[in-house]
């Protein structure tokens, strides 16, 4: 397979591993948005967060929860944005499912997630809710 973070899972690319265990690698973004930005992956592969199983998916969420507290530890951010660009659409670059941690802090100019896309909708929450009846 052609996946850059499975090379990178399977040691074929260096990386800066602060965090690992058999199903989980957290290691520092090379196009760091912030001190500390971390990517956190499964070692198996998935294309996106929908094809994960749940061992999987319970699996990743706790070496997300691992790798948060090496943080703060570490660089003591006073915050953090975690999430997933999942799939193209939302900015997915690599077709292996992975987290983001963007370490933050007071006063440096970032956003929060409501700030990735400030469009809105135009259907009332009323109607989207509907949906899921």
């Amino acid at each position: 397979m052609d996946c850059l973070f499975c090379k990178i899972a399977n040691k074929e690319i260096p990386n800066y591993t602060i965090y690992e265990d058999e199903s989980v690698l957290a290691f520092l973004d090379i196009h760091p948005c912030a001190k500390g930005h971390t990517v956190v992956i499964p070692k198996k592969h998935f294309a996106d967060a929908g094809e994960m199983d749940d061992v999987s998916w319970g699996a990743l969420m706790g070496g997300l929860k691992k790798a948060a507290a090496i943080i703060y530890a570490k660089i003591k951010p006073d915050g953090m944005n975690i999430g997933a660009n999942d799939r193209p659409a939302a900015g997915q670059a690599v077709g292996h499912a992975h987290w983001h941690i963007i370490p933050r802090w007071e006063g440096d100019g970032g956003a929060s997630m409501h700030g990735i896309i400030r469009k809105g909708s135009a259907e009332a929450v009323e109607v989207t809710a509907k949906l899921f009846k």
